[in-house]
């Protein structure tokens, strides 16, 4: 059976000389006569276009598949496929022949629509890939700053916290150094204070009460008048013992003249002060005498405290003596207005 289908524009298809089951074919000017119109590029959804070189491959294909399903019933064709243009040469609008029988102006502008029809598309596809990529790098670029923010935040908090702790530690620093220096303030004006309310007790002991005044400062009484012991060779003690280191000053109780001073066996060294009333006053025991004669004056310093004679320590010895008899020197003393 004879097709009457035209032959493709630009393919030149040769019937074998023998006839076969479809019969002799002979082409006429209908059956050749070159296919009117435009090839029209059709955008595919994978944004690709197809050329009129495509759709005449395509219709190559349609033929030869035709032919194998009627192998059986139909003798082979020859079909030779003309040369096609490069991708440049279609892109310059070459006009080089399509190959025999072919229509180069007609096929090389639709070509040359197709391409640019397909770069259209690609230039799209180019632009759109690269709008992404400049909002992922911009995207990217913005998550770093944010990361470096979130970082220079973190350290900035970290040394204010680092700032805050060394305050409160030199504050408290300063606290404890003012503190203790509070303390030894007032342990320091606590001491003076004690120091200089002892300085005016001794004072004030020392200072005559009226006319009359301690015989000596800084003692302790040991022996008081009338205790009995084996020491003493009238078996009882006749004066008044202050304990004091040896050297401390003997003073004069009252205003007098001194009528005798020197060696006096088991009294040591000795001093007798006379007062204007006739009462003797004898210093014992002393390391030196200051005064030995003439008047001295109530707490004028005529001696000092030692142990010299018959004694178990340094002291001085204090007899009271009016008339030739002894009396309690605490008494006397006090009944003169003295804190013994």
């Amino acid at each position: 059976m004879a097709s009457n289908l035209p032959a493709p524009e630009g393919i030149d298809i040769q019937e074998p000389p023998t006839a076969g089951a479809w019969g002799e074919w002979n082409p006429t000017e209908d059956s050749v006569r070159p296919v009117r119109g435009k090839h029209r590029v059709a955008k595919q959804r994978g944004g690709l276009a197809r050329s009129s070189t495509v759709l005449g491959v395509g219709v190559i294909a349609a033929v030869g598949a035709g032919g194998i399903a009627t192998a059986q019933d139909r003798p082979q064709v020859a079909i030779s496929l003309p040369s096609l243009p490069s991708l440049p040469d279609l892109v310059t609008g070459d006009k080089s022949p399509q190959g025999e029988g072919g229509s180069g102006s007609q096929g090389s502008a639709d070509e040359r629509a197709g391409i640019v029809a397909l770069q259209s598309v690609q230039g799209a596809d180019a632009g759109e890939a690269l709008r992404n990529r400049i909002l992922q790098q911009a995207e990217s670029q913005q998550d770093a700053a944010d990361a470096k923010a979130r970082a220079d935040a973190e350290q900035a908090a970290q040394q204010a916290a680092a700032q805050e702790a060394k305050d409160k530690l030199e504050t408290a620093r300063k606290a404890a150094e003012e503190a203790k220096a509070q303390a030894e303030a007032k342990a320091a004006e606590e001491a003076a204070a004690k120091a200089a309310e002892a300085k005016a007790e001794q004072a004030r002991l020392a200072k005559p009460a009226g006319t009359y005044s301690l015989p000596t400062s800084a003692y302790t009484l040991t022996s008081h008048y009338g205790d009995s012991g084996s020491m003493w060779s009238s078996g009882q003690h006749t004066g008044l013992d202050f304990a004091a280191p040896t050297g401390t000053p003997a003073k004069a109780v009252a205003a007098g003249k001194i009528t005798s001073a020197g060696w006096s066996g088991a009294y040591g060294y000795r001093i007798v002060l006379e007062l204007p009333d006739g009462t003797e006053i004898w210093y014992c025991h002393l390391s030196s005498m200051s005064v030995t004669s003439g008047a001295v004056g109530a707490g004028e310093t005529i001696g000092r405290v030692g142990a010299t004679g018959n004694v178990t320590g340094p002291h001085l010895h204090l007899e009271v003596r009016k008339g030739g008899s002894t009396m309690d020197p605490l008494a006397w003393l006090e009944s003169k207005g003295l804190n013994v």
